[in-house]
């Protein structure tokens, strides 16, 4: 009779457990998340919108007040805190202790499934909500996407669901900062693998003028490239008529020549640009193991003893040469 009972009250439960299990399913936190996905969770206390509009991409706190997604707070990538300088060196990893304080102000608890919100106007855009994205897993904080198109999608998608005006704070959150070293890597990290030779790829997420030491950002002392780097310019992950990453089938052909069983840093002039290769190679197509370097380029050349290449390689010229005649 105990066993009937149990079996009864078992079954009475079922669909509640269902509704559980299918609840934390559909929470479950991927690397992009569209806007369909995000019109039926809008309201959802879990989920926290974060409203990233800069400088960069023409936008700022003004433009988000004259029209936002609905909850969403605005935080400025380039003046709130999400990268900071040290030592004359801009765009660094900050502090736990920094990162940890925004991120409650923000609202931002352990059990908070963080949704970043670039412009959804270009490239550059997206590397901005790419680098807030890697610093929460920096931290230790897992359940994080992108918006998949940015505000630009969501407003040709929902044109009636827009918001402006002043939102009321949020409540600050609980979150603690914990570094996790997986994705980071140090200047000290890049000159022994250039002092190896071999064993990582150094994926330099610039353009090519700024890999040939033509250019160079502001900010570095020199141009020039990290000695054995290869050059994959990060717009090329980009569809930019659509304004959102490409599809994963033409990403796999656009990182097709990087050698799957090497570790991989990616880095440009200030990690932004290659935290978009971060992504991409990381949490869209899975590589086992992509370091981000913050300082990127303008670390890199500040300190003097750092070996630099400028110019074209003779292997390069012999490539190119190759893909001129092979098309």
């Amino acid at each position: 009779m105990k066993k009937l009972a149990r079996g009864v009250i078992s079954l009475a439960l079922a669909p509640f457990l269902f509704a559980i299990v299918a609840m934390s399913t559909a929470m479950a936190a991927t690397p992009l998340v569209d806007t369909a996905w995000l019109e039926k969770r809008l309201g959802n206390d879990e989920v926290v919108l974060i409203d990233l509009r800069n400088k960069i991409d023409g936008g700022s706190y003004e433009t988000y007040l004259e029209g936002h997604i609905p909850s969403a707070v605005h935080s400025d990538y380039l003046k709130d805190g999400w990268r900071v300088g040290r030592d004359d060196v801009v765009g660094l990893l900050p502090e736990a202790a920094q990162f940890e304080a925004l991120a409650r102000k923000l609202g931002v608890s352990g059990d908070s499934h963080v949704v970043l919100v670039p412009a959804g106007v270009g490239a550059t855009d997206f590397g901005s909500s790419a680098r807030a994205y890697w610093t929460f897993k920096v931290f230790g904080h897992d359940k994080v996407s992108i918006l998949d198109g940015g505000y630009a999608g969501w407003k040709a998608a929902y044109p009636g669901r827009v918001e402006t005006g002043a939102p009321v704070a949020p409540a600050p959150g609980d979150f603690t900062a914990v570094f996790q070293p997986q994705g980071y890597v140090t200047t000290e990290q890049v000159r022994q693998i250039v002092d190896a030779g071999n064993g990582t790829t150094l994926l330099d997420g610039r353009t090519r003028e700024q890999f040939l030491g033509d250019a160079k950002h502001p900010k570095a002392a020199t141009g020039g490239r990290i000695p054995g780097a290869e050059l994959l310019f990060q717009e090329h992950a980009f569809d930019v008529s659509a304004n959102r990453l490409k599809s994963v089938a033409e990403l796999e052909t656009v990182y097709a020549d990087l050698d799957p069983d090497l570790p991989i840093v990616s880095y440009c002039n200030t990690g932004h640009w290659a935290a978009t290769n971060w992504f991409v190679l990381s949490e869209v197509l899975g590589h086992d193991d992509v370091k981000l370097y913050d300082g990127s380029m303008v670390e890199w050349t500040a300190d003097g003893d750092n070996p630099l290449l400028v110019g074209e390689s003779n292997m390069d010229k012999v490539r190119n040469f190759l893909k001129g005649i092979l098309g």
